[in-house]
Parts: structure tokens; C-alpha cells; sequence
């Protein structure tokens, strides 16, 4: 876990009201895995008491040597209108890389991932590393859904990856008007997956997490919840262990990535 200064390369509006952030922190986060998040925090005006949780998008800079990451994040508050605000040169403190990630199985022939709404961070930063570890593109498959296509981001990514993309939405303005975990469940019953990976709202988790226990299908999930602190010090982001006995754990610490036989959806 570092803390440093990071400087804004680009702050890019990707969708109504959501940004794409590039962020130089020279080497200090070269070795943040798929499923990590940073935790932010402004020098505006503005300044949050606590700080603000962000799944990591992805590395940037010279693949063999990266020098900062990208974050993708939607404005919903003051903290990220702030954020918003932020010009080329602008900093910003972060925290970080916190949190565990997902397990990476480079020799799987087949893995499903699905992502819906701004779970599509954590999923795309998968899709890199695992074509990174020499996956095939035509071996991951992407599921992809929001409740309009103003909310189905980034998915020109995922395409530029080479790997096929299921698209649907709530309203049927793209692709097939329907949840996601629908076409999800019909291609996991004609050819199942050796992995499944997937962020979201905790709805789709919870159908997710059913689809690969009819299933049994391997599945990890990256939790989506608020955190105050990130570091396990607040106990604020428990969820509840698979074991009733257990008690809970936390997804800042012991997440935000569990195989989905590990927590209580």
C-alpha cells in the first residue's frame, strides 16, 4: 500500500455524467492486479472527509514498465463533481493499490465475464491482464448490460480486444432488452465456462452466484459497497461469510474479490 501524489494526464467524459481518468504515479502501482481499488481523495476546494473508493481501469504506460493507471468514475456527489473538475497537470492524493484481486487461470480455454454498469472497471482491467498471460481473445467472453446504452461504457474496449461481446439492456435502446445474466445463463447451458468473473450492482451478483451454483461453474465476483476507510480499520463494508458461524469479513480487506462460495449474496 502506497500513498503518493498522482497527476492528472486526461480527464475524459466516456458517457453522461462518467469519466475515464489517467492518472502518472511512476512505478508505484506497476504491480496492481485486476480487482484492486485506490482510494481518493481531491485538493479542491471541496476536500471529503474520507476518501473515495475506485476499482483500478486498468495500467498505463509502456507495457513492460507502467507509470500510472486509469480509473473510470461516475459523477454522483461533490467528491466526484470535484473530480470532474480536474484539468491535465491537476493532482490528486490516492491510496493504494488496496484490496485482494481476481485469481487468474492463463491456461482456462474458456472464461465468461460480465460486468454491468460501472462494474465494467474491474472487468476490463481482467480482460488486459489475461491477454497479457496469453488467453485468446476468442476465449473470453464478455456480457455486458445497463438499464440504457448510455450506461453500457466502454464496450468499444472490450471489442478493440478482439473478444466476442454480448450487449443488454433494460430499455432495449441496445442489444437485446433483457437482464444480462439471461443470455449469461443460456451460454453457460450450451457450453460452460472454465472461469466466470463478474462486477455489478448486487442484484446481478446474487443471479450470478445462482447461475454458477446450478451450474458449477468456478466464479469470482469483485463486491461493489461504500468503504470509509479502505483498510479494514472502520469495519463499515463487512458482508456476511458463507458460514454463519464465521461472522463476516470485509470487502476492503478480504475482497473486493471472493470466489462466490466464500461470502453470503
Amino acid at each position: 500500500m502506497i500513498q503518493l501524489t498522482a497527476t492528472v494526464r486526461w480527464n475524459r467524459p466516456v458517457g453522461p455524467g462518467c469519466y475515464r481518468m489517467g492518472l502518472a504515479c511512476g512505478a508505484a502501482y506497476a504491480a496492481a492486479m485486476p480487482g484492486q481499488f485506490v482510494m481518493v481523495r481531491t485538493a479542491s476546494a471541496y476536500v471529503p472527509l474520507l476518501r473515495r473508493p475506485f476499482s483500478i481501469y486498468g495500467r498505463i504506460g509502456p507495457p513492460r514498465h507502467p507509470d500510472g493507471i486509469e480509473l473510470l468514475y461516475k459523477v454522483l456527489g461533490r467528491g466526484t463533481q470535484a473530480m470532474a473538475r480536474l484539468a491535465d497537470g491537476d493532482t490528486l492524493d490516492l491510496l493504494g493499490p488496496l484490496g485482494r484481486g481476481f485469481t487468474l487461470d492463463p491456461g482456462a480455454r474458456r472464461i465468461y465475464l460480465a460486468a454491468g454498469g460501472m462494474g465494467v472497471a474491474p472487468i476490463r482491467f481482467l480482460a488486459v491482464q489475461l491477454q497479457a498471460l496469453g488467453v485468446a481473445p476468442e476465449a473470453c467472453h464478455l456480457f455486458i448490460g445497463g438499464r440504457s446504452q448510455d450506461d453500457l461504457l466502454c464496450r468499444d474496449d472490450f471489442l478493440d480486444l478482439g473478444m466476442p461481446v454480448t450487449v443488454t439492456t433494460d430499455d432495449g435502446s441496445a442489444g437485446d432488452q433483457c437482464l444480462i445474466t439471461d443470455p449469461l445463463e443460456t451460454a453457460i447451458q450450451d457450453q460452460a465456462p472454465e472461469r466466470l468473473y463478474a462486477c455489478g450492482p448486487h442484484g446481478m451478483l446474487q443471479c450470478v452466484a445462482g447461475i454458477a451454483a446450478r451450474h458449477r461453474v468456478p466464479c469470482q465476483v469483485s463486491v461493489e459497497t461504500l468503504m470509509a476507510c479502505g483498510m479494514g480499520a472502520c469495519l463499515g463494508c463487512a458482508v456476511a461469510d458463507a458460514d454463519p458461524q464465521a461472522g463476516y469479513r470485509h470487502v476492503c480487506i478480504d475482497g473486493p474479490v471472493f470466489d462466490v462460495q466464500q461470502i453470503q449474496l
